[in-house]
């Protein structure tokens, strides 16, 4: 054996340089810091809030508990708000995902545009969507249930078409060589794969709904964030407490529930 065939595995062996990683720290805590300095963000600062931190939470002790018949109405109306924006953005995101799922739609044209109009409507915040129809329609539960059924859209159909993409070929081509149609393939083909998936990311946008919805009240769309914006300006901590320890209770109770659901679709 040569020496050059002697020196080939000790170079395959050869360890890997280190520069890449302390690179990638470095510029990690380059932008950190940077972030923190352009937006006067200390912890010295945080450190000298604690002192405020500890009257707001005296404030907020102990919960003013006869409010809670108060908060019930608008806690109920923030579920109904997550149940309507996560049931009709559901409902529309079906068609569109299986035109942006590349398997499904052999018309690239189509794909390209309906992941488009996906990307654009995920690019806009649900706060800045139920603002705008808050102004349209007026302050109430229907902005927060457009905006919550322009972000169910969103999410849904790139959870729905990302699931397609991953489904089986198997079947599809069965059904192909069987002249079956474009409609019998989705139906027997498509549809049975990521129908329990679909039903997944439904209860898990609706658990996101549920929590989106106790902000959306902030920009008057209504629910349980439009009273808790009111006792935070008449410096009502208590009635405040007693509103975020309700949404907690509420929010961990849905989230189990969908959990549960989930694991046994998946």
């Amino acid at each position: 054996m040569s020496s050059s065939e002697r020196e080939r595995p000790s170079a395959a062996l050869k360890k890997p340089t280190s520069l890449k990683p302390a690179l990638t720290v470095i510029f990690v805590l380059l932008l950190l810091f940077g972030s923190a300095y352009k937006t006067d963000a200390s912890l010295a600062k945080l450190v000298e809030g604690i002192p405020e931190m500890g009257k707001l939470f005296q404030d907020m002790y102990p919960p003013d508990w006869s409010y809670f018949s108060t908060v019930l109405g608008p806690m109920l109306e923030t579920i109904r708000m997550a149940i309507i924006g996560t049931v009709v953005g559901s409902i529309a995101a079906i068609p569109i995902s299986f035109l942006a799922a590349r398997n499904v739609t052999r018309v690239p044209l189509l794909g390209i545009v309906s992941r488009f109009i996906l990307n654009l409507v995920r690019t806009i915040p649900d706060l800045m969507i139920a603002g705008v129809f808050a102004a349209i329609v007026g302050y109430g539960a229907l902005a927060g249930a457009i905006a919550l059924a322009f972000f169910s859209f969103g999410l849904v159909s790139k959870l729905t078409y990302e699931s397609m993409e991953s489904i089986d070929p198997g079947p599809l081509e069965a059904m192909t060589a069987v002249g079956a149609n474009k409609l019998q393939w989705i139906q027997f083909g498509v549809v049975p794969q990521v129908m329990a998936q679909f039903a997944a990311y439904v209860l898990y946008t609706f658990e996101v709904n549920v929590r989106a919805a106790a902000i959306l009240g902030f920009v008057g769309a209504g629910g349980i964030g439009l009273i808790l914006q009111r006792a935070l300006d008449r410096l009502r901590y208590d009635q405040a407490s007693t509103i975020i320890l309700f949404t907690l209770v509420v929010v961990l109770l849905i989230d189990y529930i969908s959990t549960k659901l989930r694991e046994r679709l998946l």
